[in-house]
């Protein structure tokens, strides 16, 4: 009886370690790094054998979701400001220099002015705006979004905010506004420079780098959530992130790398 009970503890140990290795790493992504993310995350399982999942959405949709105990491990918004204000309140730590309450630097996004090349609007451009033909214009939620922040940012600095703003089409985040300007259901549309570089973009339209002196910079910041089990492994993912290659590959999909890195050969 006894020999039986010591054989059914070690099966169950067996299985629960087995559900427990199979469980993967919830990774909370702001909406900008959904074409970015998939193959970095892939080459990340390649080499360490850690599968992860990641949910894509506005940065502070994923704010509120993990105040509200979603079981995230790791969060990469859009910003510095939604994981500090995670940091601040307990639920996340950063593992910057020296400090645990800052959050990690990993990216710079680039804002960029989006149309399709079957539009019969001129080639995208910031003055273009003011034409009044272009009667939809796609923007994530300013109040939701750092890239829609942004965008709001450039039209007030070229002065054309309070005229445009009865035009302004609202996403609920990034990736939406790539979709409303795409699908037609918008004249152009303010979307990153990683949805623009997807190849369905690039053969679909054509873009205008916002300048950069027209908005605050968009920095990109990762934090570890306290309540994660999985430590280890969380640090590591946050680790490769930071590594060269990584920068490398971010740099391609329209993201600047956080520290100088060289161009990949």
């Amino acid at each position: 009886m006894k020999l039986n009970f010591l054989l059914v503890a070690l099966v169950l140990t067996v299985l629960l370690a087995s559900v427990g290795a199979q469980t993967p790493l919830r990774v909370a992504a702001a909406a900008d790094l959904e074409p970015v993310l998939p193959s970095i995350l892939d080459q990340f399982q390649r080499e360490t054998g850690i599968h992860s999942e990641a949910t894509y959405e506005a940065s502070a949709a994923l704010t509120a979701q993990i105040q509200n105990g979603a079981p995230f491990d790791i969060f990469l918004s859009a910003d510095l400001g939604y994981p500090q204000k995670l940091i601040t309140a307990g639920f996340a730590q950063g593992l910057g220099e020296g400090t645990a309450g800052t959050p990690i630097t990993y990216a710079r996004g680039t804002l960029v002015l989006w149309t399709r090349k079957d539009s019969h609007f001129p080639a995208p451009s910031m003055e273009m705006l003011r034409r009044p033909e272009v009667t939809r214009i796609a923007i994530a939620n300013p109040d939701r979004a750092p890239y829609g922040r942004a965008a709001v940012a450039a039209l007030k600095k070229i002065g054309v905010y309070d005229a445009i703003k009865p035009r302004l089409v609202t996403a609920e985040n990034i990736a939406q506004a790539a979709q409303f300007v795409d699908s037609g259901n918008a004249d152009a549309g303010f979307i990153s420079l990683t949805s623009a570089s997807t190849p369905r973009l690039v053969a679909d339209g054509r873009y205008f780098v916002v300048p950069a002196d027209l908005y605050p910079p968009i920095e990109q910041g990762a934090v570890l959530l306290t309540r994660t089990e999985r430590r280890v492994e969380a640090k590591k993912l946050l680790v490769f992130l930071m590594s060269t290659p990584v920068q490398q590959e971010m740099r391609k999909f329209g993201l600047t790398p956080s520290r100088n890195v060289p161009d990949a050969p």
